[in-house]
């Protein structure tokens, strides 16, 4: 037997190991605290150690009382201010808040003169203000311990705030202070604009990204075909004075939202009133009705890999919570990924486009499901990657997926399992604060209101095949849209690929 520390006899397992079995651990006895004075502290005359076990309470110091555990999940509370600025939180329990602006602005409100302009805004936000210079700003929400982020989409535009609960005063004033009074000043809206061009010729390596572009501009007629990544050339063309008049015009009353989670209601809008209040009320957005067509769009490169997304049109978009449910499910459905995944083995192998493509096909290096929802419109579609030499084979096996998906989706396995993986990524999504907040804000966005979430949990579980069909037969009644990139020298005409759908 070894003896070590406080005489507590310890079984040698070999040389330097020691038994960890649960058993010897539940026979051993409690051990009570008791003082040690090691040989240096008997010999200066040090003080003594008091060891007490980790089971038991240091003497002296109180315990903090548990938190109460919420009888029922927190609602979202709507209230509008004087100016029609609309205020909505919910307060989720924890320590920290996120709080956000949402304005329903975008690329989709550019014109030929100022495109790219809300792009360049990602890039501006959190800038100097009429109130605080860039140091002092950083300064302020370093302070708070804080983390900011903007992010600009076609439709709207997004700024968010986390910080500690206790400080969440401060946060929404340095907050309204970012997104009202921007000072925009030329050298900033420069420095921004270099910064932009420079992050564009990088992601230009994405072609992913690259094709989604892409086939917003042949798939859609007007707004929704306006591109959200800045053209190159198009941010350095833009002058401080362009961007200030975009902010008065789309930055009003009435198209911003102030989302909160984490947050006391009736706290949240005493603070907004004063710092937003003074927000014109201005126009609504303008509505315009999307148009898709047939479209092929080829974007040539030297390089020895096709990439090619062929999509349709969602009619109804996020409005139509049958056909953003659809979408989603129909996300899961596909799946797909790469024919080399370092996510672990299994991962997603289930889904259609694994089962059909990626295993059938070893030419063809990647299939994913792809889609674009917006207020009143999608689009749906498959991207896949392959040899150049493979592009027209890669081409049609598109189409005949999509085909094949109206013919025999069916009640069974594979919905299910699409189903519970749309079901599992709503709540886990909705775990996180700042994924409540941003729901929050785009919601009364879109809907003026915040939906339960009931009605999509619902959606989702009484979705069946033939609803499914029914979504996707209409999605081939519409136009095809094929964008690729790459060795585009074999790739098919739109017309072959309407005709094989057919």
């Amino acid at each position: 037997m070894l003896r070590r520390g406080l005489d507590q006899p310890v079984k040698v397992l070999g040389k330097g190991c020691f038994s960890t079995s649960t058993a010897f651990q539940a026979a051993a006895p409690a051990v009570a605290a008791t003082s040690q004075k090691g040989f240096l502290s008997s010999l200066f005359g040090g003080s003594s150690r008091v060891t007490t076990p980790l089971t038991e309470a240091l003497p002296g110091v109180a315990l903090p009382s548990p938190a109460a555990v919420p009888s029922s999940a927190p609602k979202t509370e709507l209230t509008t201010l004087s100016n029609g600025i609309k205020v909505a939180s919910e307060n989720t329990p924890g320590a920290t808040t996120t709080l956000g602006i949402y304005v329903e602005s975008g690329s989709v409100n550019e014109s030929p003169y100022n495109k790219g302009v809300s792009h360049l805004l990602e890039y501006l936000a959190f800038k100097s203000t009429t109130n605080r210079s860039h140091l002092r700003l950083v300064r302020d929400v370093e302070a708070i311990g804080a983390n900011v982020l903007a992010a600009a989409s076609r439709e709207q535009m997004a700024y968010s705030i986390d910080v500690p609960r206790t400080q969440a005063a401060a946060a929404l004033e340095i907050l309204a202070d970012a997104v009202v009074n921007p000072r925009l000043q030329a050298y900033e809206v420069k420095e921004a604009a270099e910064k932009l061009e420079a992050d564009l010729k990088g992601l230009a390596d994405n072609p992913q990204l690259a094709l989604m572009e892409a086939l917003h501009g042949a798939a859609y007629w007007g707004d929704l075909a306006k591109p959200l990544l800045a053209p190159v050339g198009a941010p350095g063309a833009l002058s401080a004075e362009a961007v200030a008049e975009f902010v008065a015009e789309n930055y009003t009353a009435g198209r911003i939202v102030l989302a909160g989670a984490g947050v006391e209601h009736g706290e949240l809008v005493k603070l907004a009133e004063p710092l937003l209040g003074g927000v014109p009320a201005g126009a609504g957005a303008p509505e315009g009705a999307p148009a898709t067509r047939a479209a092929r769009r080829a974007c040539r490169r030297r390089a020895r890999w096709t990439h090619a997304i062929l999509a349709f049109e969602l009619e109804g978009g996020w409005r139509s919570v049958e056909a953003s449910v659809a979408a989603t499910v129909l996300q899961y459905l596909l799946g797909g990924g790469g024919s080399f995944s370092a996510g672990g083995p299994g991962k997603g192998m289930h889904s259609r486009l694994y089962r059909r493509v990626l295993n059938q096909h070893g030419w063809v290096s990647n299939c994913t499901a792809v889609n674009s929802i917006y207020n009143d419109t999608g689009l749906v579609g498959i991207f896949a990657t392959a040899e150049g030499q493979h592009a027209d084979a890669l081409v049609a096996l598109l189409a005949d997926e999509v085909a094949a998906l109206a013919a025999d989706i069916a009640d069974g396995e594979d919905l299910e399992r699409a189903k519970a993986a749309a079901l599992g990524s709503i709540a886990m999504n909705l775990e996180s604060r700042a994924v409540v907040a941003e729901d929050i804000g785009r919601q009364v966005l879109t809907y003026g209101e915040r939906k339960p979430q009931s009605l999509f949990v619902d959606g989702i579980k009484n979705l069946t095949a033939d609803k499914l069909k029914k979504t996707v037969k209409a999605m081939l009644a519409k136009p095809p849209t094929l964008a690729t990139l790459g060795d585009v020298a074999k790739v098919p005409s739109i017309e072959s690929v309407r005709a094989q759908l057919k």
